[in-house]
């Protein structure tokens, strides 16, 4: 492992504050529960503490999912994942975390921030030492005291293998009044043109929730806007994308990972 890898992370999550004791014990009690519960699947989480660069608690899908040991990544704690992602993706991953990070504390009010989830992939090296793309997801537990997250819980999707790689993305999402995330921050690190960079974080929002199955109706009222706007925003979604119809758009959307 890179020590400078360490040391950039550290930097990035640089804080005063230790977080241990029962406010966080209790917590991951309840999720062990709800992990028995959970079926096998490709998706695992993490209960993620950046003060220590450790894992508070592994779920049981992480083995099935990636065939690495779970005794090694609970002991070794984020050195362990470290050592298995693709080198040629650690440093554009620490700047995506870093503009995250810059854009939180810097453009996001501190009551607003328990509200924000954060999205990113890379790729790991797997057990029979292929690499495989991983999106994760992850959303504050709780904050030090200048209001940076700095516990998580973190969901990882084990994704197909699309041949070639994908660039590595990085978003942040806000639950609205209406219990709707809306993009507050979207960034492509690659030079590859996609979907994602040709379109406005509404637009980007639009997509997803039209995805998702939803009506124009329900999506204006998600998103606080006329029917009307919906309409116009489709209708620019398909020009700008050189989509034939909604079918395509959606379908293109999931092969590059935007939904």
């Amino acid at each position: 492992m890179d020590g400078r890898i360490i040391s950039d992370y550290s930097e990035i999550f640089e804080t005063y504050q230790e977080f241990k004791g029962d406010f966080l014990e209790s917590h991951i009690a309840k999720l062990k529960e709800l992990d028995r519960y959970i079926p096998h699947s490709t998706t695992f989480f993490c209960i993620t503490n950046t003060t220590t660069r450790s894992f508070e608690y592994v779920s049981k899908n992480f083995h099935p999912s990636t065939g690495l040991d779970t005794d090694n990544m609970c002991k070794e704690g984020m050195t362990f994942w470290w050592d298995h992602m693709h080198p040629e993706e650690m440093t554009l991953w620490l700047q995506s975390l870093n503009d995250l990070m810059i854009f939180t504390m810097s453009e996001v009010d501190v009551m607003d921030r328990k509200k924000v989830s954060y999205t990113w992939n890379y790729r790991i090296r797997t057990r029979d030492g292929t690499y495989q793309p991983i999106l994760q997801h992850t959303t504050p537990m709780y904050f030090d005291e200048e209001g940076k997250p700095v516990i998580g819980l973190a969901h990882y999707s084990v994704l197909p293998s699309t041949g070639s790689p994908l660039p590595i993305r990085a978003s942040a999402k806000i639950l609205n009044d209406k219990n709707e995330y809306e993009t507050i921050f979207f960034k492509i690190y690659s030079q590859q043109k996609l979907i994602s960079q040709q379109i406005t974080f509404r637009e980007r929002d639009i997509i997803r929730l039209i995805s998702f199955g939803y009506s124009t109706e329900d999506i204006a009222d998600k998103l606080f806007i006329s029917a009307n706007t919906v309409n116009s925003h489709r209708r620019n979604i398909l020009k700008k994308t050189d989509c034939n119809n909604t079918p395509e758009l959606i379908a293109r959307s999931i092969r590059e990972g935007m939904v």
